[in-house]
């Protein structure tokens, strides 16, 4: 059973969000934690995940190929557990009363692959612990 969902947005819904939904999918199954993540994008979204993006999570085992990019929904954005903003421009959304958890120190994939594949994780993790630490 869920408790609600953490919604992960980043500009084009295809990179930085799909990589934090991923890995916070994957943490919460193995802390038993009652949420879902879901990606999304804050802004116009990618077509598709980027190739260095689905490379690097099939790495990790993680395959991203089928997801499809898409722009929020205010609903999910009204009934999220969490909101988590990846260095978006947020100004388009309707934010009135949301809370948004401003994670802005993640690297562009196309700069830094290691920096962002390194911050998005610990990120990920300490979620993840304040979450289960309210159980």
């Amino acid at each position: 059973m869920k408790d609600g969902t953490i919604l992960f947005l980043c500009s084009a819904g295809g990179a930085k969000s799909v990589m934090a939904a991923s890995y916070f999918t994957r943490l919460a199954d193995e802390l038993t934690l009652p949420y879902a993540a879901i990606a999304a994008a804050a802004e116009e979204p990618y077509p598709a995940v980027p190739e260095p993006v689905a490379d690097f999570l099939e790495r990790d085992g993680i395959d991203v190929r089928s997801f499809r990019p898409r722009r929020v929904e205010q609903d999910e954005l009204r009934s999220a557990a969490r909101v988590v903003s990846i260095d978006c421009n947020l100004d388009a959304l309707d934010l009135a009363g949301i809370a948004v958890e401003p994670w802005n120190d993640i690297p562009k994939v196309s700069e830094d692959l290691d920096g962002w594949a390194a911050a998005i994780p610990r990120h990920v993790e300490t979620l993840a612990e304040e979450l289960r630490g309210r159980r």
